[in-house]
């Protein structure tokens, strides 16, 4: 692959958009528009972490300058979309329809997210259904691309670390909508020790909504507005199956420890930025790198187990054996999936108490971990599955 097969000139870029890449240009223009999804994502992730920030301290406005920023990534994918499914250019049938479906279900919840504001007024909570559509928009779109650059890049290192970062952009769309919880504790606590975070015609606005005056009831329904079962189990069953997948579809070692751990870092860095910048504070959630590094370890116990069960007689004839490696591969994945869900949870659930221990945590209901290991358990098992299948 060289670049040197790409156009130099304005002239020529809009003849490959018309026409799309000849022979020879097809691994370069491949590799460029995979790393031009790379810098859309990253336009859209700093525009919707700035933007849960700003929310907890400003009144909604269309054109804030978040919104701007996440709209310039959206603008980049739209046009990646169009040219890769006319052109079909790095994808499969599979690929596209994902990119192609997530990108127009991310567009059609744009106006009903903005009429629902319309309509019911703040509507801060990161859960409600117009924002799920945003959520489930972006995971279809970046199922596509994790799928379509995959399959139309050569094994090598670089496919492995921009794959990983393919999937850590999954893991901070799932996430979102957790740090509503992560922002909103600080958020109720800044109010109740006097110094609010959240500009004073904002607390009003959300008090009003309710018919209340700006009293702990409005702040604690405006900061946290969703029971303390959700964020155990979302983490657990949503945010630690995202690594499970990364894992097992990269496969690289400590996939999912690099993917968390790199999260982490990017939110550090941000708080440092936003903080430091007037804007407020939330909590990190470093308690992913406990779940991280379990479901690595799993996997890695997993791999040396299954290269040292010997379970298939020698004398077996070849039909046998083929069906007897599949079964026996297949039922000790499975083992694996229920046991790491439950290892990965039990360290998540230490990690939480840990971190609320040292620098707090958002509500938690410490029993409803249990409905998170069921997910992950049920999930991690499918992947399994899928995985064996493709190994037999």
């Amino acid at each position: 692959m060289t670049t040197q097969t790409l156009p130099r000139t304005t002239s020529g870029w809009v003849g490959l958009a018309r026409s799309g890449p000849d022979a020879g240009q097809g691994p370069a223009v491949v590799a460029a528009v995979y790393r031009l999804w790379l810098v859309a994502f990253a336009l859209k992730m700093l525009g919707s972490t700035w933007d849960m920030s700003w929310h907890f301290k400003w009144l909604r406005d269309d054109a804030a300058p978040p919104h701007l920023l996440n709209t310039a990534g959206t603008v980049v994918v739209v046009a990646l979309v169009l040219f890769q499914a006319y052109h079909n250019v790095g994808v499969d049938k599979i690929a596209k329809r994902l990119m192609v479906g997530g990108t127009a279900t991310f567009l059609i919840a744009i106006p009903i997210d903005i009429l629902n504001h319309r309509i019911n007024g703040l509507d801060i909570t990161a859960w409600s259904p117009s924002h799920a559509l945003l959520y489930i928009g972006t995971a279809f779109m970046l199922l596509g691309v994790a799928r379509g650059y995959w399959i139309s890049t050569p094994p090598s290192r670089t496919r492995t670390v921009i794959s990983a970062f393919i999937w850590g952009f999954f893991l901070e769309n799932v996430l979102f909508p957790s740090q509503h919880q992560e922002y909103g504790v600080l958020s109720l606590e800044s109010w109740k020790a006097g110094a609010p975070t959240a500009e004073p015609i904002l607390l009003q606005f959300a008090a009003d909504q309710i018919g209340r005056p700006v009293d702990e009831i409005a702040v604690t329904g405006f900061a946290l507005p969703v029971d303390s079962w959700v964020y155990p189990v979302w983490i657990t069953g949503a945010a630690m199956l995202t690594l499970v997948a990364a894992r097992a579809l990269v496969g690289a070692r400590f996939t999912a420890t690099a993917i968390a751990g790199s999260y982490v870092a990017y939110r550090l860095v941000v708080w440092g930025l936003l903080a430091g910048t007037g804007f407020p504070k939330s909590i990190p959630p470093l308690l992913l790198l406990a779940g991280a590094i379990a479901i690595d370890i799993v996997f890695l116990a997993f791999s040396a187990s299954r290269g040292r069960k010997q379970l298939i007689p020698q004398q077996a004839g070849p039909e046998r054996v083929a069906v007897a490696k599949g079964s026996s591969g297949l039922g000790l994945a499975l083992i694996a999936a229920v046991f790491g869900a439950a290892v990965t949870t039990a360290a998540t659930a230490g990690a939480t108490w840990l971190q609320d221990f040292f620098i707090g945590a958002p509500p938690i209901d410490y029993p409803a971990f249990g409905y998170g290991f069921a997910v992950l358990a049920l999930g991690w098992a499918a992947i399994a599955v899928v995985t064996n299948r493709r190994r037999a």
